[in-house]
């Protein structure tokens, strides 16, 4: 079997010559720093889990039926009638919030080890793009089972394009195909959402995997492995503080696909619905364009952005400047790596400012997304009882608000000039006890 493998190598090798290489350079002669921690399982488990939404999309579009008449059909016959359909549709809603689960936390990790600071600013605007067009693509795979919440969910937000001044009316028609979310609306949301975005995303991964191996990942510590003593008995051209990501991170990483599996295994099979977060209630009846949901929210991972565009009042008779507010809440990660202009990147050794800010961006980041999937509306009641809540709602959305934007201008004014008192930084990478 050996000389069998070994041919079929060789082979391989004469008609492709550059694979092989290829191979080395992005598994075993790639680098890593030795001290990853938890917080880096989190890019291979969102690499596996967008393998998973490919795969079992493409076994939902053989039964789907793009059509307002057919839509929330189709999908009940395959919940319903399609041989572990129901098996396949759940692993692909459940796999569609867990997608932001782990992108989510893979984002948090950057912001807490300074991985967006040069030279690595290429690899954190390609991922913020396969966020972005992660976003587009969530929202039209939501309007594609055509359920109630659906159908207000697609108004109510291509809707929002409509306050843009002088084109917002045409360009809401445009994106619809029709006055309301229709065939027209289903189909073109259908194409994008099984072809154009996927094609985009898969080479936004790449380009992010193939950036990020030009530069070497960052570290808990983040320091740089090329720059501290190298050399050691075996190789004076390796890295002392890196190890070949193939076997030694592959190996590791199967441990977290492992755990990450049992725990959506668990969502699939017990709580597909999680309570109404995965999959709301609302969506389990057919779009009815005359029967508005009693509370019109998006779904968990769009809530923190829709509950800015909420908090925002109109402006001299114009609602545009709560869609700036929630666009500029996305762009302003675009732009962390020159807003913090800090020259240390790790938490580990920056000031206790920057940990304070950042604890509060994140507590702002999930208040946000409670206000704006309406638990503070239900909430503020029990605690406080008979009391406005549009108005307590609205001062605490504001104040969080206020919090997520105040991070960036905190960011900006501590690091520009010179406010923050960080640690000494090792010239090595530290290793966990």
């Amino acid at each position: 079997m050996a000389n069998v493998f070994t041919r079929m190598g060789d082979w391989v090798n004469e008609r492709a010559p550059n694979m092989m290489p290829a191979y080395r350079k992005h598994m075993t002669e790639y680098y890593a720093p030795k001290n990853f921690n938890l917080w880096y399982y989190f890019g291979s488990l969102a690499l596996l889990v967008l393998v998973n939404q490919i795969v079992t999309g493409i076994f939902l579009t053989m039964n789907y039926n793009p059509s307002a008449a057919g839509a929330f059909a189709s999908v009940e016959y395959i919940m319903r009638d399609v041989e572990w359909g129901w098996l396949i549709r759940y692993m692909h809603s459940t796999g569609a919030s867990l997608f932001f689960v782990v992108v989510f936390l893979h984002m948090f990790r950057g912001l807490m080890y300074g991985s967006y600071k040069k030279p690595r600013e290429l690899v954190w605007l390609l991922g913020m793009l396969i966020f972005l067009v992660l976003m587009a693509e969530a929202f039209m795979g939501y309007v594609l089972p055509w359920g109630n919440m659906s159908f207000w969910g697609a108004k109510v937000i291509i809707s929002l394009f409509g306050t843009i001044p002088v084109i917002g009316g045409t360009l809401v028609e445009w994106i619809m195909g029709d006055y309301l979310p229709a065939d027209a609306t289903l189909n073109r949301f259908f194409a994008l959402h099984v072809i154009a975005l996927p094609l985009v995303l898969l080479l936004l991964v790449v380009l992010h995997i193939a950036a990020l191996h030009e530069v070497g990942s960052n570290n808990p510590d983040g320091v740089e492995i090329k720059k501290g003593p190298k050399g050691n008995r075996w190789d004076a051209l390796k890295p002392a503080d890196g190890i070949p990501f193939h076997p030694y991170y592959t190996v590791k990483d199967l441990v977290g696909v492992g755990f990450f599996l049992m725990i959506a295994a668990f969502i699939i099979f017990f709580a597909p619905t999680f309570g109404g977060w995965f999959l709301e209630h609302d969506n389990f009846i057919p779009a009815n364009n005359l029967a508005t949901p009693a509370h019109i929210k998006p779904v968990w991972y769009f809530t923190p952005f829709y509950a800015i565009l909420r908090m925002i009042p109109s402006f001299l008779g114009q609602a545009f400047w709560g869609v700036l507010a929630m666009f500029g809440a996305i762009a302003l990660l675009f732009a962390l790596p020159w807003i913090d202009v800090g020259k240390v990147k790790s938490i580990r050794y920056r000031g206790t400012g920057y940990k304070v800010a950042l604890g509060l961006f994140v507590l702002s980041f999930i208040m946000l997304g409670a206000v704006g999937a309406g638990v503070t509306a239900e909430v503020i009641p029990e605690w406080f009882g008979d009391v406005d809540v549009t108005f307590w709602e609205n001062l605490f959305g504001r104040l969080m608000t206020l919090v997520y934007f105040g991070y960036f201008v905190f960011l900006w004014l501590y690091t520009r000039f010179g406010w923050e008192t960080t640690k000494p930084v090792p010239e090595r990478v530290t290793t966990h006890d």
